[in-house]
């Protein structure tokens, strides 16, 4: 049994809420359960931090989680990695994301790169980076692909170029049915529900609204939500 949930944007209460709701769902469903988390899981909402800490920790009992790299968490990565602009990131919400951590983006823009080094170090857990850095960017299980974006249709996993897996939006046609692709990044009102995709991006940080959908081996789903 997989639960995917879409993209949380540091909105730590739905997300806890939703993973409540998903092991009460789960309860009858002997066997192995999978959690996957669809990528961007920092900014836009109020505690990255918070979120990062909480996806740290151990899943709930009898489930295996999983968690994908978004754009925003490459962004944030490579910030901690590299400090030298600011300007990208905070306008796709990481001025939200360093404030989680009690960092000033202001006074931050006004030091050198050497002394942003120190004050994210400071401020910010090792253990966070490095969670960032090495989530995988896709998750392949039988008849389903698990990505943050989506996927080239015709083109191998393993030839798929890492723009398109983070940052593209899906084509008007859905292309054959050989696999199910679940993603989030492109947000809507409601959850995208086709024979060839399945989105459950539904922007919570703006509409307080996270959604998720279990997959069940007889290909049947379920779409749960969470409003914190």
């Amino acid at each position: 049994m997989v639960y995917a949930i879409g993209d949380v944007h540091g909105c730590l209460s739905q997300l806890r809420d939703i993973e409540a709701v998903i092991a009460a769902d789960a309860v009858d469903f002997p066997g192995e359960k999978l959690i996957v988390t669809l990528g961007d899981h920092v900014d836009r909402g109020p505690d990255t931090a918070g979120v990062l800490d909480y996806l740290l920790s151990p899943p709930p009992p009898g489930f295996e989680r999983i968690c994908l790299a978004g754009n925003h968490d490459v962004m944030m990565a490579d910030f901690m990695a590299r400090p030298s602009g600011m300007d990208d990131w905070m306008r796709m919400g990481g001025d939200v994301t360093l404030r989680s951590y009690g960092l000033r983006p202001s006074r931050l823009a006004g030091m050198s790169e050497a002394g942003r080094r120190t004050a994210l170090r400071n401020h910010i857990p090792r253990e966070h980076t490095e969670f960032l850095q090495h989530m995988p960017l896709l998750l392949e299980l039988p008849g389903a692909v698990f990505v943050h974006a989506g996927i080239r249709r015709g083109i191998p996993l393993e030839a798929q170029k890492e723009d398109d897996l983070l940052w593209m939006r899906p084509e008007k046609a859905d292309g054959p049915p050989d696999v199910l692709v679940v993603h989030g990044h492109t947000p809507g009102a409601e959850p995208i529900l086709t024979n060839t995709r399945v989105c459950v991006d539904t922007a919570v940080f703006a509409t307080g609204k996270l959604t998720a959908i279990r997959l069940g081996r007889d290909s049947s789903y379920r779409v749960i939500q969470s409003f914190g």
